[in-house]
Formats: structure tokens, C-alpha cells, sequence
């Protein structure tokens, strides 16, 4: 498959990475062996589909684009799963599976969420991602690029920017800088409630006390005066526990 073999879809959010020197830092950092669950999401024209065959000799891939989908089926190793990665249930997939991919940008801040309920059957994730979306996910509190996503991922799992992408690397170039990033599920998980979340980030300028109405903020031994984005992962966990036992 030629890499301009297929017409970019934007329905799709299609930006088909084709810089060698990119790909080959990507399966480098990814460091895949013969035996791992390798899951690509989005594999598209199968440019990192078939670096990562060469090293682990087997893998996953979910692809949405039925025409993309069809020329993927031709390679060998790969076990194609068509749809969605939206609609996709990766429970069905055995435990320790390492998710892979360039991930379409119009749909990468839910696909992150979706995901991060699988982290107890994840190895890791390494995915390439708008630079706004990876600085937000690694964001510490009381920044400006911390909110929900920071703090439902920092919850799960460990979170390392790897290195930044440029436009030039893509067919056709995206609008937007890119970047690498390594997600590592964390021993001890904090349990947070997601309804909680959406709560406090849809008021996050306001005070906890205003944005919180009803939660007993001093029995979590939280100031009612800090604002939503002043908390740590640790502090809504704590949060999270209170309602849960109420």
C-alpha cells in the first residue's frame, strides 16, 4: 500500500503520519517483542502496522475506514477488528494488552476517557496526540492546561511526553503541532467519581464551595475556598470516597 494511496477522509480526523525518522523513534519507544498484546488503534495505511508486525510478529488493530480496513486485511500477523474504537469493547482483548496509535484528533479527549476504564488490562499506551491534548493529560494542579482529563488519567495511570511532532511529518499536514506520549497504569489506582468531575471542571473559576454545593468539603479536609483546578487526583479520590459513603 503506497502512502498515497488513499484519499485523507476529515469525517474520519485522517492525518496519515509518514516521516520515517518519526516512526522508527515511535517503534523504538514502543520496543515491541514476539508475545505482546500489540492493539493499534486507527492503523490507517499501515505505516507504523508494519514496523510493529516486524518486531512482535502479531497484532490487533481497529480500523473504522472500510476501504483503508479491506488493503490492512492483506497483511500477515495482523487480526483486523472493523468499527468504531469508540464503540469498542477492549475487554474482549486478553489482559496486558499495549495499545498503540496515531490517534484521531477529533475524537482523542473521549477515546482517552474510554480508555483509562481498561487501565487495570493495560500494559501501557504510547499514542501520538494533539501537543494541546498531551500537555493537558501531564498538566499539575493549579496550572492552565489542568482539568478533568488531567486529573481522570493522572488517577490511573503515569504519564511521560515523549517528543513533540511536526506538521510536516503528516499527509496532509494537521493544523495543530503533535506529540508522543507513554501511559503507564499505576499500582495503586485512585477511584474517582466521574459524575464528581464533571461537576467541579464545569464551575472550575468558581470556589470549591460554590462549585460543590451539598459535599462537606471539611470532612475531606479540603479548603471550600480553592477552586476546582487547585485540587490533586489524590484530593478528589478523597472526595470521591466521602460521597461514595454517604
Amino acid at each position: 500500500m503506497r502512502s498515497s494511496s488513499h484519499r485523507p477522509r476529515k469525517r474520519f480526523g485522517q492525518h496519515f503520519l509518514h516521516d520515517p525518522r518519526v516512526l522508527a523513534r515511535i517503534v523504538d519507544a514502543i520496543a515491541p517483542q514476539p508475545g505482546d498484546v500489540l492493539v493499534e488503534i486507527g492503523p490507517g495505511e499501515g505505516a507504523l502496522t508494519r514496523p510493529l508486525l516486524e518486531r512482535a510478529q502479531a497484532l490487533h488493530a481497529i480500523e473504522v475506514d472500510r476501504d483503508l480496513a479491506a488493503r490492512l486485511r492483506e497483511l500477515p500477523g495482523l487480526t483486523l477488528h472493523e468499527g468504531d474504537a469508540l464503540a469498542f469493547d477492549f475487554a474482549r482483548l486478553p489482559a496486558g494488552m499495549r495499545l498503540v496509535g496515531n490517534l484521531p484528533y477529533n475524537i482523542s479527549t473521549p477515546l482517552l476517557f474510554q480508555l483509562a476504564r481498561y487501565a487495570d488490562r493495560v500494559r501501557d499506551m504510547h499514542f501520538m496526540l494533539q501537543l494541546e491534548v498531551v500537555e493537558r493529560m501531564v498538566a499539575a494542579p493549579s496550572t492552565s492546561d489542568y482539568g478533568r482529563l488531567s486529573v481522570a488519567l493522572q488517577a490511573r495511570f503515569a504519564m511521560e511526553k515523549l517528543f513533540t511532532v511536526s506538521r510536516g511529518a503528516f499527509r496532509p499536514p494537521p493544523k495543530v503541532e503533535s506529540a508522543v506520549v507513554r501511559l503507564t497504569p499505576l499500582r495503586a489506582m485512585l477511584a474517582i467519581d466521574e459524575d464528581l468531575l464533571r461537576r467541579a471542571f464545569s464551575a472550575r473559576r468558581k470556589q470549591l464551595r460554590n462549585a460543590l454545593p451539598g459535599i462537606d468539603l471539611a470532612a475531606a479536609g479540603i479548603d471550600a475556598r480553592l477552586r476546582p483546578e487547585n485540587l490533586s487526583p489524590a484530593d478528589y479520590a478523597r472526595l470521591s470516597a466521602l460521597i461514595a459513603s454517604r
